[in-house]
């Protein structure tokens, strides 16, 4: 039986990679510091529908999911240098995929000291214990963002990333080069993936998507920046957690041993559309504040998906209508609207 750590269990994509792979023949170890920069009930939500009660939580003690026999959860902060390495000398993890990061672009402006710790020293700490105690593969989480105001569509992972327009998009470009490295000096095999803007049921707070939804049930203004004429390249939660499956026993045969790949849906939607598949579900027109274009933005995200489709066959794909119905029956359900 493969053990596998995943990192930010208690986030978006880490929860729903846990679901999917809880009922394989794998025993998976989860991670997160469960720090505020959102609701934290959203995040103990999540860890209850994996078996773990929030009042048995306590900071490096690992609790045993009820539900779930080959699945434990433990509190646990990426920059704690000390009792991650520990962690992986007393686990001898198999895979590791580390999705836990402080994410966001904006917030980036606001608390640039948090990025760095989690996303470049953290990171660092995972590197160091998959150096250490060496593992099958190593993914972990990049982000569309790298590609900064790239005017060349769609996004290929050919495509020069020197300039980064945020500090979250910076962080990340690091990643790359730090795990690039780590696999020349110690043949730790490692998969980037660039994760383009994902959305799906238990999504976070922040995101375009979740506040919009919240903002029209509640008829609160919603702000439409760059007028509306943003694209993203929106991806399902479902479609993202089966690559990163699909993708776990593929680990890189190059020397050295490292890649990146673009995880998208190959689709840019326009953000008006976008706010209108949201509308249509809900049954409910938003009232829309037009803005400019925020620091730290880009007009279009679009995925080249052609390395990562020969790598794992055919993209899942689903359609805008279809994931934000889904979306926003589990939101009205879950928050009772």
């Amino acid at each position: 039986m493969s053990k596998i750590l995943i990192t930010g269990a208690a986030g978006f994509v880490g929860f729903h990679l846990i679901n999917r792979l809880i009922s394989k023949d794998v025993e998976i170890v989860g991670l997160d510091n469960i720090n505020d920069y959102y609701d934290v009930n959203l995040k103990f939500g999540r860890l209850k529908e994996a078996g773990i009660d929030k009042d048995q939580i306590e900071y490096n003690k690992p609790v045993q999911s009820t539900t779930y026999s080959n699945y434990k959860f433990v509190k646990l902060d990426l920059a704690d240098k000390d009792n991650i390495l520990n962690l992986f000398a007393a686990e001898k993890f198999d895979y590791v995929v580390n999705l836990a990061a402080q994410a966001g672009v904006r917030y980036s402006l606001i608390n640039p000291y948090a990025y760095i710790e989690s996303n470049v020293s953290g990171f660092l700490n995972i590197l160091e214990g998959c150096r250490h105690n060496p593992v099958k593969h190593l993914i972990y989480a990049s982000s569309s963002s790298v590609y900064g105001a790239n005017k060349k569509i769609p996004f290929s992972e050919d495509d020069n990333v020197d300039n980064p327009v945020s500090l979250y998009a910076a962080t990340k470009k690091s990643n790359e080069l730090y795990a690039h490295t780590y696999s020349h000096l110690y043949k730790i095999p490692t998969t980037g993936l660039r994760f383009f803007t994902v959305y799906g049921t238990w999504g976070r707070p922040d995101m375009a998507y979740f506040s919009f939804t919240d903002d029209v049930l509640k008829g609160r203004t919603i702000k439409v920046f760059n007028h509306g004429k943003m694209k993203r390249d929106f991806t399902y939660i479902d479609d993202i957690t089966l690559a990163i499956e699909r993708l776990l026993e593929k680990p890189p045969v190059t020397t050295p041993a490292a890649r990146v790949f673009n995880i998208g849906n190959n689709t840019p939607i326009e953000l008006l559309d976008f706010i209108k598949a949201i509308e249509e579900a809900l049954g409910q027109e938003a009232v829309k504040e037009y803005l400019p274009m925020q620091p730290g933005d880009v007009p279009i995200t679009y995925a080249d998906l052609t390395k990562l489709e020969a790598e794992i066959g055919t993209m899942e794909r689903t359609d805008i209508k279809t994931g934000i119905k889904i979306f926003v029956d589990w939101y009205r359900s879950y928050y009772q609207q």
